[in-house]
């Protein structure tokens, strides 16, 4: 009979005897028929779902973790979240850059802060992804998703945690299941013990010293954030901070760590760890421009970066091989090798912005059923580290116009001539202008300052305009606004910019 076994009990001697056997029900895989079947609940897969069902599409998402994505749960909202409360507290003991205040100092409950961090995660997980699920009305489904079938016939089968499973059998795949952090094999490191961006947002106490390893958006804003909250940190950079963005950015970023007592060191490579069992610290060994160094901290945060999370999704078996670092390589309209199966957000490899993810979604939803064609393009995309001052970044740099073939002319604006900068009492940063020489296109923004990725924004447009430094120089700007740098940038193409007054025109 399909569906049901028969097992033989101790002492039976026939299948006939019905007192010695009994039927057991086997559990028939359900198949479910959609249009469009999501792995991953993050914002690539959220705006997918959004865009399908907006094209009265029947979508289905399988998700084996937190609803959500490490954007809303570990990631953006969490970071961003502790950094605010650290930016506050550092404000109050900074108050004295002001004539008449007095710095103060701001106590500090961690797991007071740590739950209010949770408590806002889990709102805007309620409204922002399961409530919006509910009103869209697509199905999600809980537990592991493997591909399954043929390559030219995929299926997904998700197993749940009861061991019931369900077949999903779709017109078209989406694979959005994101990144992890991702840590280089050193030697002693596992038994010493370390953290990364997502176990540090869980601390209940601040570590009385930390060594965050690596010079990128997450280690810079790390180091940042907890130095605010009472460690002494010290950053270990293999090359520079944030060093795929202007030198500026590096130089200015170093300078804001040495006044608050972060130690930056540059050209380290980590060679081991061991714990010194006499004081339970972690000593961390490591190569600095040839010479052996060793570092010493109560802590260690690992932040060398992400990788697409593809281990076990069985894409090989659909006829989808994944890169060298697990990434599900796509052409330029996000479809894989398979035509049916895509991918989208950070699993592609691409630029790891939730931004980025969820144009990926909507996209390859387009090009799915609409044959819309589309394609990526990357030549606007702000970039923000949220340390502060903010580090905000849009279209080239100095160096990537040079290489791609352009002639440029270059303008790098000091803080102490943006009036905005002068009555926060804090000129530390810049406002760099790239532009083409002759036409005077702007090509690249590039700002360390507050407020910088409100700039950035501001760049997008003016670079996707084809703006000239000589029209931004002309245009309106609102006085003590950060952005009307921007216009002061432009007006140091052919001013002298410390001879004008105040909204010189």
């Amino acid at each position: 009979m399909p569906g049901l076994t028969f097992q033989r009990l101790e002492g039976a001697e026939s299948v006939t005897d019905q007192h010695t056997y009994e039927v057991k029900e086997t559990k028939v895989p359900i198949v479910k028929e959609y249009d469009l079947v999501v792995v991953g609940s993050g914002s690539a897969g959220f705006a997918a779902a959004i865009r399908a069902t907006g094209m009265g599409l029947r979508v289905a998402m399988a998700e084996a973790g937190t609803v959500g994505g490490t954007c809303v749960n570990t990631g953006c909202v969490p970071s961003k979240a502790l950094l605010a409360a650290a930016a506050a507290r550092h404000s109050a003991k900074d108050a004295g850059r002001f004539p008449g205040l007095e710095p103060a100092a701001v106590g500090l409950d961690l797991p007071a802060l740590m739950a209010g961090k949770d408590a806002l995660v889990g709102w805007m997980r309620q409204q922002k992804y399961l409530d919006l699920a509910d009103d869209y009305g697509w199905d999600i489904h809980r537990g592991t998703a493997v591909f399954a079938g043929t390559a030219a016939e995929p299926v997904l089968e998700v197993a749940g945690d009861a061991g019931d499973s369900i077949v999903l059998r779709g017109r078209h795949y989406l694979v959005a299941t994101g990144s992890a952090p991702w840590v280089p094999e050193l030697p002693g490191l596992e038994e010493a013990g370390y953290l990364t961006s997502q176990t540090a947002m869980e601390l209940q106490e601040v570590p009385e010293s930390l060594l965050v390893v690596g010079g990128g958006y997450v280690a810079v804003e790390q180091a940042q954030l907890f130095a605010r909250l009472g460690a002494r940190v010290t950053v270990l950079a293999r090359s520079r901070l944030l060093s795929g963005e202007e030198p500026e950015v590096s130089m200015a970023l170093a300078s804001v760590f040495h006044d608050e007592d972060i130690t930056v060191v540059r050209r380290a490579v980590p060679t081991g760890v061991r714990t010194d069992p006499s004081t339970g610290e972690a000593v961390v060994t490591a190569d600095v421009g040839g010479a052996k160094q060793e570092y010493r901290a109560e802590r260690v945060l690992m932040a060398t970066g992400r990788r697409p999370m593809t281990a076990g999704l069985g894409l090989a078996g659909v006829g989808v091989a994944t890169g060298p670092a697990g990434e599900v390589p796509v052409d330029a309209g996000l479809r894989s090798a398979n035509p049916r199966i895509w991918a989208a957000g950070d699993v592609t490899g691409h630029r790891e912005f939730v931004n980025v993810a969820a144009a990926h979604g909507a996209l390859a939803v387009e090009n799915a059923f609409a044959a819309a064609g589309l394609e990526v393009d990357y030549s606007q995309l702000p970039r923000v580290a949220f340390t502060s001052p903010a580090v905000g970044a849009v279209g080239l740099t100095d160096r990537q116009s040079n290489a791609a073939g352009h002639l440029c002319e270059c303008r790098v604006l000091a803080l102490e001539f943006v009036p905005r900068a002068l009555v926060n009492r804090d000129t530390r940063g810049f406002i760099k202008i790239v532009a083409e020489e002759g036409t005077g296109r702007i090509l690249g923004i590039t700002a360390v300052a507050q407020d910088a990725g409100e700039i950035a924004a501001a760049g997008v447009h003016l670079i996707a305009s084809g703006t000239t430094v000589h029209e931004l120089a002309s245009r309106w700007a609102p006085y003590l606004t950060m952005a009307e740098g921007l216009k002061i940038a432009a007006q140091s193409y052919t001013a002298d910019v410390s001879r004008l007054s105040c909204c010189a025109v």
